[in-house]
């Protein structure tokens, strides 16, 4: 495989570099603050994302919550956002900029009903000149990077992934990451990896793959199927939040990454809950299931364990089992 280098992005006056060739997918529900704070502790260079931000939510002034905070944070931070609206992309894009984006991606990809049936996310596929038309305005209006996520078509019967990539280029995209499936597909099937390459080769800026990279090996069979600049990490990381600095030791140096024990995802899942409702409140313990239940695997005892989080009522009784379970291990 070859050596992997920074990349460079050039935005309307303001240039950034990458230097971890891995990127943090956005994941609803899942990338806020706090799962991003963990993400940083085994990956400190790597690219992270918000959640995905609706444009009109943000200018009706919801979901300042996902950007408000992005400049206390370490390490570059990036925003991704959806509309089909030019105008409400531009507005969106300056709010978040100001707020300490370390870039802003345009979601072209998402291939949710409720999105796309709005206009916005992989509805854009089918609208290859209101894309340019977006990436284009948002470009010019803002100075730091705008890169964009897309998936190889709406359908395999009318995709020409190709064009459309090259359409974003010109319109002023500095970066494309590029799911390996149409909208059709959803994640069914599996991610065409030689689909990327056709366009990583056709483009003259950076290229970064997504769909089935699930660890190192993924990771580096499509680098050298590819030939991207880079891979982004999604589904694979909820409950594994050291996954994408993972990837980055074991592709960067081959050596074997040790990732955590038992004992250590426990205490993970302690320091989570507590995180979580120390900010939410009683809610934080439905949010820390979902995490908890992920990260609580592959070791003796695990099964039991989850059965007994998500049905734990209240914090107290989380963090009890939590407590109880560390105890095991001294």
């Amino acid at each position: 495989m070859k050596k992997l280098s920074p990349i460079f992005l050039s935005g309307n006056g303001t240039s950034r570099f990458l230097e971890c060739p891995v990127i943090q997918s956005p994941l609803a529900g899942v990338s806020d603050q706090i799962f991003r704070k963990f993400v940083r502790r085994w990956s400190p260079k790597a690219l992270l994302f918000t959640e995905m931000v609706n444009a009109k939510s943000l200018e009706l002034g919801h979901g300042v919550e996902k950007v408000i905070e992005l400049s206390e944070e370490s390490g570059p931070i990036g925003v991704q956002l959806f509309d089909h609206r030019p105008n409400s992309m531009v507005d969106a894009a300056i709010k978040a900029e100001s707020s300490g984006a370390f870039l802003i991606d345009i979601n072209m990809g998402c291939p949710v009903k409720k999105i796309a049936k709005k206009g916005g996310g992989s509805a854009l596929l089918k609208e290859p000149e209101l894309a340019k038309l977006i990436v284009n305005k948002v470009s010019k209006a803002i100075s730091i990077p705008v890169t964009v996520k897309i998936r190889l078509g709406w359908c395999e019967d009318t995709s020409n992934p190709v064009a459309f990539a090259l359409g974003l280029q010109e319109a002023g995209a500095q970066l494309i990451t590029v799911h390996g499936r149409t909208r059709s597909q959803g994640f069914s099937g599996y991610a065409n990896w030689e689909a990327i390459s056709k366009i990583k080769k056709s483009l003259d800026i950076p290229v970064i793959a997504n769909g089935d990279i699930k660890n190192s090996r993924d990771a580096i069979q499509c680098l050298e199927i590819t030939n991207a600049d880079g891979v982004m990490i999604g589904r694979a990381s909820m409950g594994a939040p050291w996954l994408v600095g993972q990837i980055d030791e074991e592709i960067k140096n081959q050596k074997t990454f040790k990732p955590p024990d038992a004992k250590m995802k426990v205490s993970l899942c302690l320091e989570h809950l507590k995180l979580l409702v120390s900010k939410k409140g009683n809610h934080g313990l439905l949010i820390a299931r979902k995490h908890m239940n992920w990260t609580c695997r592959d070791f003796e005892g695990a099964y039991s364990l989850r059965h007994k989080l998500i049905r734990a009522s209240t914090p107290k009784d989380a963090i009890k089992l939590l407590e109880d379970e560390l105890i095991k291990f001294n």
